[in-house]
C-alpha cells in the first residue's frame, strides 16, 4: 500500500532544532511534490514548506525552515531550527502528482499520520 509516513517529532525547548521525516513508500517521491503542514492548537491547517518534484523549487513560509530530500531514501525532510513556542502543533506531510505546491484544502495523493511536535521548556 502506498503511503508517507512522517517521523521526528518530540519535545525539544524553544531555540532547539528537530528534523522531520516524511518517508514514502510504494512510490517514488522524488516524482511528487512533497508539503509540510501544521496543524497547532486552536488554529487552522497551514502549509510551512513544499519542494516540487523534479525541479526541485523550494517554498517556506518561514525561514527557520529547510525542506529538502534524498532521493536514494525516497524521504523528505523539514529541518526546524531556532523553534519557538509558537511551532508546536501536528506536522504533516503530503504527496501530490503535480509540478507544484497545492495549499490547504486541496486533493492530494497522500496524506500522512502525522508527528507531534512541542516546543516547551
Amino acid at each position: 500500500q502506498a503511503q508517507v509516513v512522517e517521523s521526528g517529532g518530540g519535545l525539544v525547548q524553544p531555540g532547539g532544532s528537530l528534523r522531520l521525516s516524511c518517508a514514502a513508500s510504494g512510490f517514488t517521491s522524488g516524482d511528487y511534490s512533497i508539503g509540510w503542514f501544521r496543524q497547532a492548537p486552536g488554529k487552522e491547517l497551514e502549509r510551512v514548506a513544499c519542494i516540487v518534484s523534479t525541479e526541485g523549487r523550494t517554498v517556506s513560509t518561514d525561514l527557520r525552515f529547510t525542506i529538502f530530500r534524498d532521493n536514494a531514501k525516497n524521504t523528505v525532510y523539514l529541518q526546524m531550527n531556532n523553534l519557538k513556542t509558537e511551532d508546536t502543533g501536528v506536522y504533516y506531510c503530503s504527496a501530490e502528482s503535480h509540478y507544484y505546491c497545492s495549499g490547504v484544502g486541496a486533493s492530494f495523493d497522500y496524506w500522512g499520520q502525522g508527528t507531534q511536535v512541542t516546543v516547551s521548556s
